[in-house]
């Protein structure tokens, strides 16, 4: 695995949380990405919470310093005048209680401290850390465990050495090598280039009590952003900048802190320059995500601009739909045919999230400007986007019902169909309230009403033929659904069932229970894991 920035990391931990052994090039050295904050959304954090993290992701110091921070501002600086608050009907903001959507919910936090703890719980997981080490090339050689033989450099050393896997993953460590190395275009938009500053100076007085996710800044003096990382001393701001008007270099330190009084509307004040980077806002996406047995997840498959706070939920997506592909396959109960989804369902879902990003960015305008225009219609609410994605692919079936109300590939209400994420329900197991996502991430998982015995023995003889992992809880029996919402949330009968993949997303459903129960599950087993296909040599992990 290439790149150690969320999507790699999160991919490593999903991997070796099922044993599976694996390498993770690069570390804290390739890290130049300037400073930011990450918006976690409700569907990253059901995804990190399943590694049981999500405690430890909270209580990270800028988590718990932002905790209670919402909304976007425009204002003439800190100091002075606010000029309005981004108030649409596509934004929810990030202190709406969502409990009916989900068991978690947003959570703010510097990317630094997140990569800091993804880093040590993989280490703990028996991920091979290996942060001075640089793919130099690959070749490739069918589906196995001699499939990849890549060349490593150490860093330091200069030191050459080869490594067989059955795969390789760029997550953006190869700067897009391994992208060109396989002719697969990356093609979209550059929507400006900017400096980030960032800077320490107690601002509490002109924070006046204020906890905002970001201010837009707007006076003669700076046209830019302010992002609070602590609301008191520790800040970010983002200016504009055109590199072929004026350098990198040209933002020096007095420069810099010109920009910071502006911003902040103090003129004596006395801030200290952290640091200053430069970066490009884009939006692109890889026009495939699969290349045999090289597969592309978060920055070296999309990038897009942080409006939205999309980018870093949508790697770990990618990590987490690639991840349990490759342990079912690794472990022999699917086809390696199955990878073929990992691009059907990731490449739309992305394109489609890359776009919500940039109509979000153009947005922005009508905040600065206090346009009175509508906001653009083709902007799809905030949670749609998180949790409302549709997939159609071999690993779903297929559902034809009547065309659904929604927005493309984001349903406006999840109903349970092939395809969409389980819907969230609020369970009572082994005396403990759980989400139904809890019991998700490891094998299949077939929910049924309490009266499954017929649903019972089918499982246990389909997965002692087939080998397939299939978990059976009986919603009233096995666990209590506290809010009597299953059959109705799930589109099910009481004798029926919903057959949910260990991502979390529901691969068939049956309303009512069949004559030939076996018969029926194991058709649609074997057909969802493409094991209808001639038997592929099983591989070892």
């Amino acid at each position: 695995m290439a790149g150690s920035g969320p999507a790699g990391l999160a991919t490593a931990l999903f991997l070796a949380q099922q044993g599976v052994d694996c390498s993770l090039l690069g570390g804290r050295r390739e890290r130049v990405r300037p400073p930011r904050i990450l918006g976690l959304h409700p569907r990253a954090m059901e995804l990190l919470r399943s590694l049981g993290m999500e405690r430890e992701i909270r209580d990270l110091p800028s988590a718990r310093a932002l905790a209670a921070n919402s909304g976007i501002l425009a204002m003439e600086s800190l100091a002075g005048h606010e000029l309005g608050a981004l108030d649409a009907k596509y934004v929810v903001d990030a202190a709406t209680d969502l409990g009916s959507l989900s068991p978690t919910s947003w959570c703010l936090c510097e990317e630094s401290e997140l990569e800091e703890a993804l880093r040590d719980r993989a280490e703990r997981l028996g991920v091979r850390m290996r942060p001075d080490a640089e793919l130099v090339s690959f070749e490739r050689d069918g589906w196995g465990d001699d499939g990849i033989l890549a060349t490593v450099r150490d860093r330091g050393s200069g030191d050459e050495h080869r490594v067989r896997a059955c795969c390789l993953v760029d997550a953006g460590g190869t700067g897009g090598a391994v992208r060109d190395e396989l002719g697969i275009g990356f093609e979209g938009r550059t929507m400006g280039h900017f400096v980030t500053i960032r800077f320490t100076a107690d601002l509490t007085g002109e924070l006046r009590g204020r906890r905002f996710i970001m201010a837009y800044v707007d006076n003669p003096g700076v046209r830019g952003s302010l992002m609070p990382l602590d609301n008191r001393a520790d800040w970010l701001l983002h200016v504009r900048h055109d590199p072929e008007q004026e350098s990198a270099e040209s933002f020096t330190r007095e420069r810099c802190t010109a920009l910071v009084r502006a911003a902040t509307g103090v003129d004596d004040l006395q801030p200290r320059i952290d640091s200053v980077s430069t970066w490009a806002g884009e939006a692109k996406v890889a026009d495939r995500f699969r290349e045999g047995q090289v597969f592309l997840v978060g920055d070296a498959a999309h990038v897009m601009p942080p409006s939205g706070g999309f980018d870093a939920g949508t790697g770990i997506i990618d990590a987490h739909n690639l991840a349990w592909k490759l342990v079912a396959v690794l472990d022999g109960w699917a086809h390696p045919d199955l990878l073929d989804s990992y691009d059907e369902e990731r490449r739309p879902v992305c394109a489609a999230t890359v776009e919500q990003a940039v109509l979000r960015a153009k947005d922005r305008a009508r905040l600065l400007a206090a346009y009175p225009d509508p906001a653009d219609p083709d902007l799809v609410q905030d949670p749609l986007v998180w949790l409302s994605a549709r997939y159609r692919s071999m690993a779903v079936m297929p559902w034809d019902e009547g065309v659904l109300p929604g927005y493309g590939l984001w349903a406006a209400e999840n109903d349970g169909r092939p395809g969409s994420r389980a819907p969230h329900l609020r369970l009572r197991h082994g005396g403990a309230e759980i989400s139904v996502h809890d019991l998700f991430g490891r094998s299949m998982v077939l929910l049924t009403g309490p009266d499954n015995r017929p649903w019972r023995e089918a499982v246990r003889s389909v997965s002692a033929e087939l080998g397939t992992p299939v978990q059976v809880y009986g919603i009233g029996t096995d666990v209590e659904d506290l809010d009597d919402r299953w059959p109705e949330l799930y589109g099910v009968t009481a004798q029926g069932a919903v057959l949910v993949r260990p991502d979390g997303v529901v691969a068939w459903r049956c309303a009512d229970a069949p004559i030939f129960t076996r018969t029926v599950l194991r058709a649609m087993t074997k057909r969802l894991l493409r094991l209808d296909r001639p038997p592929a040599e099983k591989e070892t992990r």
